[in-house]
């Protein structure tokens, strides 16, 4: 019983495979939440538009993006409760060394499940939503009656901004604030509540008087960290940087809700929770790391956003390689695909417009060859030169964007000019002061020394001294014995 205990592989092993699979399931079931708010999108889409309602018909593109995003955002706001839980208890078994160690394996663990839960929906609009649909003749279909929803005709970049404006938005306000001042006030109601039931009968002599402070106190929520403010900012961040093209009023909302939850926080600090046990840290540990991280990875998100959503990157090669005039003029009419209706399978047709009768082609917005080509409905060449330059874009970018990031990190040190100086005036005082002590230690220890060295000659004189007349007195000694012998023979 004595002897320490260690944990081995063998011992930790089961803790870890556990903390593996529930995390991949954790991520499997917020990709199946997003898939089943597509399906949800799909099938309202495909319902709303057989509404007798014109007006109804007519909207129905903003009433399901609406509803949806509103779905979304229930759904991330129920799992971020779940997953912080699920973290707290897989960090537990498997049995940290240090309380760092669990710190920093709880923050990635929440991190990584609160950026998949949070972003999943938004990197959908951005980089799937239109990408898997198909063609005409040959859809996509879902279920086998419901065909993958496609973006707007002007593109997905409309709807990722109101998708990430209303998540954002939606996050900051019911989780960020709500919850932080109504979450501690209806614990400490319910602990308070529950001290009163279990203590009903107990008559406190001073019960007339004010309470105490500490008694105040004791109703307070316990103090439980910073992990959950950091948090809470390492999103907010996410969510200003990795789509900033898509929703350029993204940091002008953030600072307007760091300016409210400064206060709130404050407000909460002071009088929902208690007082903090003071831990000295030298620096934000593992949050820095993914701060780092979301800022060089939105570098390449904001790329492809640009590159990829957005009809940026079309626009510029038809105005430079195919426009006659140098203008946008004939734009629309250059990605739009031709398609021959008797193409469609049975059953799928088109009724015919009300404007041309007997059609016989129509256009879809792809890069496409026309049916009357030899390879009909293959990718044209225009559309290989499109995405040839969106990729050229995206490195070019990133390159470009990571260049100016480390010319700006070198021109603008961590540590302005005027507190280096300072610093270093304040080495060299210390050491100043240090070799001044240690000058004057060597005087004293030197004046130790000759009072030694004078000491010593002093002894070694006496010590002369009385071996000289040590043998005086034994020459006067042996003098008067010699002449008393002789005195003795002479009588």
């Amino acid at each position: 019983q004595d002897e320490k205990e260690k944990l081995t592989w063998s011992d930790r092993m089961p803790g870890y495979a556990a903390n593996l699979g529930l995390i991949l399931f954790m991520v499997l079931l917020t990709f199946s939440a997003v898939f089943g708010v597509i399906v949800y999108r799909i099938t309202t889409a495909a319902a709303l538009s057989f509404s007798t309602d014109e007006r109804t018909r007519s909207n129905v593109r903003v009433t399901v993006t609406a509803t949806a995003v509103i779905i979304n955002l229930v759904v991330i706001l129920v799992l971020d409760e779940i997953y912080g839980a699920v973290a707290k208890w897989l960090t537990e078994i498997e049995v940290p060394k240090t309380e760092k160690t669990f710190e920093e394996r709880l923050v990635l663990k929440a991190f990584l499940l609160k950026f998949v839960n949070s972003y999943a929906p938004i990197f959908y609009v951005a980089f799937f939503k239109g990408r898997f649909v198909g063609r005409p003749g040959q859809y996509v279909y879902v279920f086998d009656g419901y065909r993958m929803e496609e973006c707007a005709p002007g593109g997905c970049l409309m709807e990722l901004c109101i998708q990430l404006s209303i998540i954002m938005l939606g996050k900051q306000l019911i989780q960020n604030n709500l919850f932080e001042i109504g979450i501690p006030k209806l614990k400490k109601l319910f602990r308070k509540l529950k001290d009163e039931r279990t203590e009903p009968n107990e008559m406190d002599t001073n019960q007339s008087k004010d309470p105490q402070q500490w008694d105040l106190d004791y109703i307070l929520e316990p103090f439980t960290g910073l992990t959950p403010e950091y948090m809470e900012m390492i999103i907010q961040f996410g969510f200003v940087t990795l789509f900033v093209a898509s929703f350029p009023l993204a940091p002008l909302f953030a600072l307007l809700n760091n300016i409210i939850e400064v206060r709130l926080d404050a407000k909460k600090f002071v009088t929902e929770l208690r007082r903090p046990d003071t831990v000295r840290e030298k620096d934000i540990g593992i949050w820095y790391n993914i701060l780092s991280g979301i800022g060089k990875l939105s570098v390449i998100i904001n790329a492809f956003v640009i590159a990829v959503t957005s009809d940026f990157i079309p626009r510029l090669m038809y105005r430079y390689a195919y426009s006659h005039n140098g203008t946008m003029h004939g734009f629309i009419n250059h990605t739009l695909s031709y398609f021959n209706v008797s193409h469609l399978k049975a059953g799928t047709q088109p009724e015919n417009s009300l404007f041309a009768r007997d059609v016989v082609f129509c256009r879809f917005k792809d890069y496409r060859e026309p049916p009357w080509s030899q390879n009909q409905y293959d990718f044209s060449k225009q559309y290989w030169a499109v995405l040839s330059a969106r990729l050229a874009f995206v490195i070019l970018f990133q390159n470009l964007v990571m260049f100016l990031s480390v010319l700006v990190d070198w021109m603008i040190p961590d540590i302005p000019k005027d507190i280096s100086e300072q610093i270093k005036k304040e080495k060299s005082v210390l050491v100043d002061f240090f070799l001044k002590e240690e000058h004057e230690k060597l005087k004293l220890i030197e004046s130790f020394i000759a009072r030694d060295k004078q000491k010593r000659k002093g002894g070694s004189k006496g010590e002369r001294l009385r071996a000289a007349s040590f043998s005086q007195l034994n020459r006067s000694r042996k003098g008067s014995f010699a002449s008393f012998s002789s005195q003795h023979t002479e009588v």
